[in-house]
């Protein structure tokens, strides 16, 4: 058959050979193509790849169905920005996050950064641990590159699904100078946030990832990144911990603090075999009655104890709502609960010394 004449494609390419030649001519150098970065897309899963009943279905829609070159397809517009490779590292709804996998991901994180041919990274990610996962990748990444983790609110089959629009605008991030060595990203809703500062806020609407306190670093307008401040703590290539020979990490668990609250919790965690306890405890830390006993004899046993409060924001002041010098603990500084239990973690693979973590904690 055929091929119908396309005039328009004709035109178009007779005045780039007019150029060129008219260029060769007067021995004038032809204006190269733009060079494209190099952006791996890895997919992990979540709502992002979720898939609803009908297109209005934005609740109990089943979660990370759909494969990264589903994703990528569906935001055909990214081969204008970016040279785009994808590979689904796994496939998982974000609650069932691991170690496992999280030591999987950075550790491919940090190969495929090692190569010449990869500018950045964007990791599709269920929005329920995203922060979680953002936070340690912000600690073990080796790479002043770009890493931004993208999500959704929607699923992919909703109506105005926000998953196709978080992905372009990461991978433009990703692809951006501008966003090189300042840690690990996250981007959705038009809004970038640095990893650590940055937490799950809302439990349905799109602008859900906020940092309350510190506030975003930037935002995303007219296809490039805007920032407008930097995370103050180290990061990636700045930070102490290496996890290229790990196959487990340390266990460490949260207690929660709350009127009433019993010491179980503690004891039944300690029996377990945690290595470290994070307290989210009420107000700037404070231990009840009923359950400070208990993580005194956790710290004498050798776990180690850190001060968080649930509230939120605010700095945990140290020897504050408790003597932790005399209690030998360490307080969580300004992280979440959930970001805490992540530093004491990555902590325990260097030393048990209760003066150098709570320097880590000031440090990141």
């Amino acid at each position: 058959m055929q091929t119908p004449f396309n005039l328009g494609r004709y035109l178009a390419l007779a005045m780039l050979a007019l150029c060129t030649a008219t260029a060769q001519a007067k021995n004038e150098p032809v204006a190269p193509a733009v060079k494209l970065a190099n952006i791996r897309i890895l997919a992990t899963g979540g709502t992002i790849a979720g898939t609803g009943a009908t297109s209005t279905t934005t609740v109990g829609y089943a979660a990370a169905k759909v494969g990264v070159d589903q994703l990528i397809e569906a935001v055909p517009v990214l081969k204008q920005v970016a040279n785009i490779t994808g590979e689904q590292l796994f496939q998982v709804a974000s609650e069932n996050m691991t170690d496992e996998y999280w030591l999987k991901l950075a550790k491919r994180v940090n190969t495929l950064l090692a190569q010449d041919d990869v500018d950045g990274i964007v990791i599709t990610h269920g929005t329920d641990t995203l922060e979680e996962t953002a936070y340690f990748l912000n600690l073990v990444v080796k790479s002043r590159k770009p890493v931004v983790l993208v999500g959704a609110m929607r699923p992919s089959t909703a109506m105005s699904a926000d998953g196709p629009f978080n992905i372009y605008n990461g991978v433009v991030l990703a692809a951006s100078p501008e966003a090189a060595g300042k840690g690990v990203l996250v981007c959705l809703n038009d809004q970038i946030n640095a990893a650590r500062d940055v937490t799950k806020a809302s439990t349905a609407t799109l602008d859900t990832f906020r940092a309350p306190e510190l506030g975003l670093i930037g935002y995303m307008q007219n296809n490039k990144p805007h920032f407008y401040r930097l995370s103050a703590r180290k990061h990636t290539v700045d930070a102490e911990f290496d996890i290229s020979n790990l196959e487990t990490l340390p266990k460490v668990d949260i207690v929660y603090g709350y009127a009433n609250v019993t010491r179980a919790p503690v004891d039944a965690l300690v029996a377990a075999g945690a290595k470290g306890l994070i307290h989210a405890g009420v107000g700037d830390g404070s231990l009840h009655n009923a359950v400070k006993p208990a993580l005194i004899e956790a710290r004498k046993q050798g776990v180690i104890v850190v001060r968080g409060s649930r509230t939120g924001n605010g700095i945990v002041a140290r020897n504050g709502e408790a003597n932790d010098d005399e209690l030998d603990f360490v307080v969580s500084d300004t992280l979440n609960p959930q970001k805490a239990r992540i530093l004491l973690m990555l902590a325990l693979i260097k030393t048990h010394q209760t003066s150098d973590i709570q320097r880590m904690f000031y440090t990141y």
